[in-house]
């Protein structure tokens, strides 16, 4: 919805298109996200199966109009089976950390990598030893929406008070759907190492996703650990609150994104464009956006998330200075025109194998 429109004002005519799928595909395709990520899970022939079949349903009913198709991530892979024609490329967007994947899921899913014409990695970590090209093409924000425009110090008061978030001491916010892998148990673990310190509140607030069959459960355990702290604020946002998503981190005084596994974390860049320090963790595109010691701060723990932000706390002048370096970094590297100008230098790129085409 953002980098769509751009595309076809440029007169490159573009769609994009949505597969389906059930209850039990969701779960399975939850699955294979977290052991790509190299969590163990058991993923029987009955999982591959319910992939394929849902697969097959999607590609019997997509057009699959154009010269380029761009298919993002594992759940719409198997859809490279209609590539007919010579002349039309098929691209694999991989947003996820398969640096260290489950082998037989990752052996299922080459079946099917193997056949496009070239691959996208969000970080370079991620990339893997493929018989296809691949580039590297890093998410971005669009500073004009809702999430990342300035707000008027009014909004931002109405949503706070509309959520019940008092102003009263420092907000330590983190912003991301209620997903093991991004560790909001372990964010609560860290800000009550900090309070021991510091008068502050803590601030989660995402939502839930419609093919993430364990997000109510994530909920449930992080509702249940801050239970009896007013200090402690869990907010389940509805799907489009863009709005609060932006007052919230315009009026953090630190922002966490403590994942355990990360594709790239956009969160990180949305937080960065607001000015504020960022403590987050050294895992899969994060180091890319957060510079540390000059950006925000990278962590590897409990204990060492804690002590981060501890240390901007207790030095205001050095956060400030972190969120205004932070800011000046994401401006220059991971905002949507520079994801537009790589994109079209990759199509330029696809037919041009033998010369080299810059994407920096």
């Amino acid at each position: 919805h953002r980098m769509v429109p751009l595309l076809n004002q440029l007169g490159v005519e573009t769609c994009w298109d949505v597969i389906k799928g059930g209850q039990r595909f969701f779960e399975v395709t939850k699955k294979f996200h977290n052991v790509l990520h190299g969590q163990a899970a058991p993923v029987t022939l009955d999982d591959f199966e319910e992939f394929l079949e849902t697969s097959r349903a999607n590609a019997a009913e997509l057009a699959f109009t154009g010269d380029i198709l761009v298919v993002h991530d594992p759940q719409p892979i198997a859809l490279v089976h209609r590539k007919r024609r010579q002349d039309r490329r098929w691209i694999w967007r991989c947003h996820i950390d398969v640096s260290n994947p489950n082998e037989r899921v990752w052996r299922f899913l080459r079946r099917f990598i193997d056949r496009y014409d070239a691959s996208i990695f969000s970080a370079p970590s991620f990339a893997r030893r493929l018989p296809i090209r691949q580039f590297l093409v890093s998410p971005s924000i669009d500073p004009l929406s809702d999430k990342n425009r300035e707000l008027e110090p009014a909004i931002i008061d109405s949503v706070l008070q509309r959520l019940q978030i008092p102003r009263d001491r420092p907000l330590i916010t983190q912003v991301s759907r209620f997903d093991r892998l991004k560790d909001p148990l372990g964010v609560i673990d860290a800000f009550l190492l900090v309070r021991k310190s510091f008068q502050c509140r803590l601030v989660l607030a995402g939502g839930g996703a419609s093919d993430d069959p364990e997000g109510a459960s994530v909920l449930a355990d992080v509702r249940a650990k801050a239970q009896g702290r007013d200090d402690i604020h869990v907010l389940d946002l509805p799907p489009g609150s863009d709005i609060e998503i932006n007052a919230l981190q315009r009026s953090s005084t630190i922002i966490v994104q403590k994942s355990v596994k990360e594709g790239f974390g956009l969160t990180v860049a949305e937080a960065l464009w607001k000015a504020r320090p960022v403590v987050a963790s050294a895992v899969g595109g994060i180091p890319l956006q957060v510079i540390h010691r000059h950006g925000g701060l990278l962590c590897h723990s409990v204990e060492g998330a804690a002590l981060a932000i501890k240390q901007l706390l207790a030095n205001p002048a050095y956060a400030r200075g972190l969120g205004e370096n932070g800011r000046e970094h994401v401006r220059q590297h991971f905002l949507l025109t520079r994801h537009l100008k790589e994109y079209l230098l990759l199509f330029l790129a696809l037919d041009h194998a033998e010369e080299i085409v810059a994407l920096g």
